[in-house]
């Protein structure tokens, strides 16, 4: 047994090395802008609303995530063009946690009540998430291109060079299929060379040579990862737009977005995009 007496005093004294002077040096809050950070949450209701606060800030947070998924997801497909394929499955690796948490943070507005909601909405005037560009360009990348929402993004200059820059380059899952040709696996030269500014569509061709990828013990284990990880994100994407779908149900009902869109039923349609369809398609085949 310890001989050790219990602290008198419930407090933990300061360290002699710490540092306690930042008059001259860098400081956490410096550092991080936390001066910019934490006074960027204004609520717009009069009178303010006590929960608008968490709707601010679980957008805003959403926003920083989205910020890294999309840093993460660039670099996985600049790595995957120069064929580095480890390091391109540790970016995706990344992606997959930050998509783990936008997920669990649907919990936190599901705690705000229809009631409390309807009292501060009005003031949100024609402002929506569906506006996020940033959301949009995490889509933009994995495939689900739509040149028409760059119209949404025309009165933002950096927001719309951005999306207008991933519309015309070549996505994620482009890149990949590059990088497999590279290997000497058949992929045909029209989905190459295919226009990157149309969304992915369905390519029948593309099922030998996955089923190849999954079913022969040849195969390098990167390229079958990439392949899991590939559907890994599509899953995670799926979850966070039901989830979406039903803490929006859950506050408002069947009402129209803020932003003009139906609601609900426009979510819903959302579930019916993919990125990877080959993926999934080539589990049918396997074994066979």
């Amino acid at each position: 047994m310890s001989s050790k007496k219990p602290q008198t005093e419930n407090q933990r004294d300061i360290e002699e090395g710490v540092r306690t002077d930042f008059r001259n040096t860098m400081s956490y809050g410096s550092y991080l802008n936390l001066d910019q950070v934490l006074s960027a949450q204004q609520p717009v209701s009069v009178p303010e609303h006590h929960d608008e606060m968490l709707f601010i800030i679980q957008h805003q947070t959403s926003e920083l995530w989205l910020k890294l998924m999309l840093h993460e997801l660039i670099e996985a497909r600049r790595l995957l063009g120069q064929d580095d394929i480890g390091k391109a499955l540790k970016c995706l690796a990344r992606v997959k946690h930050i998509q783990k948490t936008l997920t669990e943070q649907w919990s936190v507005l599901a705690t705000l009540t229809p009631r409390e909601y309807a009292q501060f909405r009005g003031f949100l005037g024609s402002s929506s998430g569906f506006q996020s560009f940033q959301y949009r360009a995490v889509e933009f990348i994995l495939g689900n291109k739509h040149q028409g929402m760059l119209k949404v993004h025309e009165s933002d200059p950096k927001a719309h060079e951005l999306l207008s820059n991933l519309l015309h380059e070549p996505g994620l899952y482009d890149v990949f299929l590059a990088a497999l040709a590279r290997r000497g696996y058949d992929i045909p030269e029209e989905i190459l060379s295919r226009d990157f500014t149309k969304p992915w569509t369905y390519q029948e061709a593309l099922i030998p040579v996955f089923k190849e990828i999954y079913e022969s013990e040849d195969t390098t284990w990167s390229l079958y990862q990439a392949c899991e990880d590939l559907v890994d994100l599509e899953d995670n994407f799926q979850a966070w737009r039901y989830r979406h779908l039903r803490v929006v149900q859950r506050t408002i009902g069947f009402k129209r977005g803020t932003g003009g869109s139906s609601g609900v039923d426009f979510l819903k349609r959302a579930l019916d995009l993919t990125f990877f369809p080959e993926l999934f398609a080539v589990r049918t085949e396997i074994g066979n």
